[in-house]
């Protein structure tokens, strides 16, 4: 297995519940390490640019209207296989098909206010800590 680094983003539906700790110990527990983290709200601009992959999709605009409606926690994760093992500790993305015990089963609310985003692979998750996080505020 190979130390990575992955990126996390609580959605506004979590941090409207007060859900950081709790989401936040899923991880720990499972043995990655927040090695980067800040609260933050998205600009439409943003949320426009870092969902870009899916402007051609029919949910796009609700996607940023949901994003833009609260503050979001954005993350780096680092340990073992991270990016898999935080697809794991997700869960699938609709709450309904996820597995017990994982963050969207427990705390996802549909499809589309499922308490949470990760990385799907390796480059993705190096381009998405590089468009919220400048190499020092990373902490390893």
């Amino acid at each position: 297995m190979a130390k990575e680094r992955t990126f996390s983003m609580i959605k506004p539906d979590a941090t409207a519940r007060n859900l950081t700790g709790k989401i936040n110990a899923k991880f720990e527990e499972r043995g990655l390490r927040i090695v980067a983290q800040k609260r933050l709200r998205l600009s439409r601009l943003q949320t426009r640019e870092f969902y870009i992959i899916h402007k051609d999709r029919p949910f796009y605009e609700e996607l940023v209207e949901y994003m833009v409606s609260g503050p979001v926690i954005v993350q780096v994760l680092e340990g073992e296989d991270a990016v898999v093992k935080n697809r794991e500790i997700m869960g699938a993305t609709d709450p309904a098909n996820a597995a017990v015990g994982t963050i969207r089963k427990e705390f996802g609310e549909d499809i589309g206010r499922n308490a949470i985003h990760g990385s799907d692979a390796a480059d993705a998750a190096a381009q998405e800590i590089r468009f919220f996080f400048s190499d020092i505020e990373i902490v390893g």
